[in-house]
C-alpha cells in the first residue's frame, strides 16, 4: 500500500491543503505547517505516476535526522515529527529560490558541462573537468523554485537584481548552505558515503531566516560510495551512489526526459519495489540505523490521529 494523495481536515486549518511535487502542506492558524510526506516521487519535475512503498517515511525520517543533527548551526522550522511520514513546524515566508551546493561535477551540471557550458549561474568552471571529478571547491548554483514546470538556474546576482532574495538573506543563506553541507559531508564519510551534491531551502520567520523542508534525502541529495570512488573514477566509470539519479538513468534508457511529448515508461510493482529497496538502502546506510516500516495499514487515519494529537498537546 502507498500514499499518493491526502485531503485531511484538520481543527483551525485555514487554507486548502498545497499538494506539491512529494509533500502535502497543511497551514494550521496561519502559523503552523503540518508537512506529509507521501509515496508520489518525481523525476525531471513531473510526478511520476505510480508510488513507492515506504518512501515517505524514508525522506520524512532521513530529513528529521539531519535537521536535530544541524539545528545547533543552521536554525531550523521543525517543532515536532507527528509521525513517520508527517513534521510539523513553524510556517515561514519561503524563498522562491532553492540553494544547490555541489562538491563534484555530477548530473545536471555534468550534462551541462559536457554539452560545452563552462559557467553555472555565474561560476566559471575550468577546462578539462571529468564526469563526477571534486571540484576544487563546492559551488553553489541556484535555481528558481517554480510552482508547475521546470526550475531555472540563476546567479547570485540575478536573484537579488530581481529582488527575490535581500542581499542581506542571500549572504545568511549562502553561508548556511556552505555550513550544512560542510556537516552533511562530514557524516556522510563517517558511514563511508560521499556527499555530492544537495539542494536546501529556505524560508523567513520573526525576521529570521530559518531552513525548511526536507534535508540530505535521496530526493534532494546524491551519495557516492567512499570506497570504490577513486577506482571507478580513474576507470571513467559510473560511480556506485545512493540518490535518486539510478530513477533517472531509468528513465531515461526508457526515452523519456520530461519534455513535452514523452511518455513515462511502465512502472511495474518489481519496478516501485526495487527504488523502494533502494529508499531504504540509503536509509539505513545514510543514519546507521535500521529502518523500520509504519505498520498501520491505513497510513491516512494513523497521519490523522498523530497530527490531531499534535494540535491537542499545544493548547496544554
Amino acid at each position: 500500500m502507498t500514499l499518493t494523495s491526502t485531503d485531511f481536515h484538520f481543527p483551525h486549518q485555514d487554507a486548502p491543503v498545497y499538494h506539491g511535487k512529494v509533500r502535502d502542506v497543511y497551514s494550521i492558524e496561519g502559523n503552523i505547517l503540518v508537512m506529509v510526506a507521501t509515496d508520489r516521487i518525481s523525476a525531471f519535475d513531473v510526478v511520476l505516476p505510480e508510488g513507492i512503498p515506504y518512501k515517505g517515511q524514508v525522506l520524512n525520517q532521513i530529513a528529521n535526522y539531519f535537521l536535530d543533527a544541524t539545528c545547533e548551526k543552521v536554525p531550523n522550522w521543525k517543532l515536532a515529527e507527528v509521525d513517520p511520514m508527517v513534521t510539523a513546524g513553524i510556517r515561514c515566508e519561503g524563498f522562491r529560490v532553492e540553494m544547490i551546493i555541489r562538491g563534484y561535477l555530477a548530473g545536471s551540471a555534468w550534462r551541462e558541462y559536457a554539452s560545452g557550458v563552462r559557467e553555472i549561474c555565474g561560476v566559471k568552471l575550468p577546462e578539462g573537468l571529468r564526469e563526477n571529478e571534486r571540484l576544487p571547491e563546492p559551488i553553489i548554483t541556484p535555481t528558481t523554485k517554480a510552482d508547475a514546470g521546470h526550475d531555472e538556474n540563476i546567479s547570485r546576482e540575478e536573484i537579488i537584481a530581481q529582488g527575490l532574495v535581500s542581499a542581506e538573506d542571500y549572504a545568511v543563506m549562502e553561508r548556511y548552505t556552505r555550513d550544512l553541507f560542510e556537516i552533511g559531508t562530514r557524516m556522510a564519510a563517517d558511514k563511508g558515503l560521499i556527499l555530492v551534491d544537495t539542494k536546501y531551502e529556505f524560508g523567513k520567520h520573526e525576521g529570521k531566516v530559518l531552513l525548511i523542508d526536507e534535508v540530505h534525502t535521496p530526493d534532494s541529495s546524491r551519495y557516492f560510495y567512499a570506497d570504490t570512488y577513486a577506482e571507478l573514477f580513474a576507470a571513467g566509470k559510473p560511480q556506485r551512489q545512493l540518490s535518486k539519479e539510478f530513477v533517472r538513468q531509468w528513465l531515461m534508457e526508457n526515452g523519456f526526459m520530461g519534455r513535452p511529448g514523452e511518455k513515462v515508461p511502465e512502472m511495474t510493482p518489481a519496478v516501485c519495489k526495487a527504488i523502494s529497496d533502494r529508499y531504504i538502502e540509503l536509509y539505513e546506510h545514510v543514519t546507521g540505523r535500521k529502518f523500520v516500516p509504519a505498520t498501520e495499514a491505513d497510513a491516512g487515519k494513523r497521519i490523522e490521529t498523530g497530527v490531531l494529537d499534535f494540535l491537542d498537546s499545544l493548547k496544554h
